[in-house]
């Protein structure tokens, strides 16, 4: 989100641990794995940093979480099409499936530029706004 918000060059590794209370060197584990998917480039030196390897409104939140955690809805370390249930738990793997669908719906439809700026999409909105949603079951 410090890239996206700042468009104008290269940020530092430093700025960006600080401004978001990140210990430098965990960030740097990061910035790698994003650099590794394409989504950012870095340059070495005194004018060096990172920025957003293309546009911020062309950056989702689902390709973020890809490249640093791997595949979204995972089960037991798998893809929950790979899992099959038995008997009266049959009907579970189209639980598993349903849940990474809901995920990809709003992480695939989320960019960079939309956090940047604070618009987001109108499903998200709608989602997040419901009183429900902010209650930890």
């Amino acid at each position: 989100m410090e890239l996206a918000a700042s468009p104008d060059g290269p940020v530092k590794g430093e700025f960006i641990a600080e401004a978001q209370d990140i210990p430098l060197q965990f960030l740097e584990h990061i910035l790698l794995d994003l650099k590794h998917a394409g989504i950012v480039r870095a340059r070495r030196g005194a004018k060096g940093g990172y920025w957003l390897a293309k546009p911020a409104g062309e950056v989702n939140l689902a390709e973020v979480i890809r490249a640093v955690e791997g595949p979204i809805a995972h089960v037991q370390s798998a893809p929950p099409e790979s899992i099959s249930y038995r008997g009266s738990a049959r009907g579970l793997q189209d639980v598993w499936i349903a849940v990474r669908a809901s995920l990809r719906e709003v992480l695939e439809n989320v960019t960079l530029a939309d956090l940047a700026s604070g618009d987001l999409p109108e499903e998200v909105t709608k989602l997040a706004g419901s009183s429900d949603a902010w209650q930890q079951r």
